[in-house]
């Protein structure tokens, strides 16, 4: 692998999309099918993470997703992506999901997630160093400092580590037990 590109501050790749449901968008209810709106998340977190990388980028994992609040027929859909931390061959962008109606009332949060990306060679056949992330508000440097965390939950999950070996997590969970 290659020497480490320059660091990039979080709003270089920040990225935002605008949906509106249609009705092949829609469930029997008229809800915004969760399969769509998933599909919609991966594009605008491949963006985001593709222009970080400078590279084109493969989703390796998206964290638990919850439909929080459904999005109608008819509803303007705004997608929010920004990378949280880069690791030494992936990134992890995090995508807030919001909803209007056409007029821009009844808006509201639906969604977020984490999404995960290898940043891949210009063969798309191996991984590459990927720069890191310079955060600059409060809200980017906390999930920046729990972005490892969230990444040993990922592999414990995926069996690339054994809980055990997860001391981050460990010490995490331990402190937050003696605050209450």
């Amino acid at each position: 692998m290659s020497d480490k590109p320059a660091a990039k501050k979080v709003v270089e790749s920040y990225s935002v999309m605008t949906e509106m449901v249609m009705p092949n968008d829609t469930n029997p209810m008229g809800n915004l099918m969760g399969g769509n709106l998933l599909r919609w998340m991966d594009i605008i977190s491949g963006i985001c993470a593709g222009k970080h990388c400078g590279a084109n980028v493969v989703t390796a994992s998206v964290d638990h997703v919850s439909f929080q609040r459904p999005i109608r027929l008819g509803d303007v859909v705004t997608l929010e992506a920004s990378v949280t931390r880069a690791f030494s061959t992936s990134v992890e962008v995090y995508v807030e999901v919001f909803a209007a109606n056409i007029k821009g009332a009844e808006a509201r949060r639906c969604n977020h997630a984490y999404y995960t990306f290898v940043a891949l060679d210009e063969n798309n056949r191996k991984p590459i160093s990927v720069a890191p992330v310079i955060p600059l508000t409060e809200i980017q440097q906390q999930r920046f400092d729990s972005a490892p965390r969230r990444r040993e939950v990922r592999l414990i999950l995926s069996g690339r580590m054994k809980p055990a070996d997860a001391t981050l997590l460990r010490d995490y969970l331990n402190e937050e037990s003696t605050k209450y």
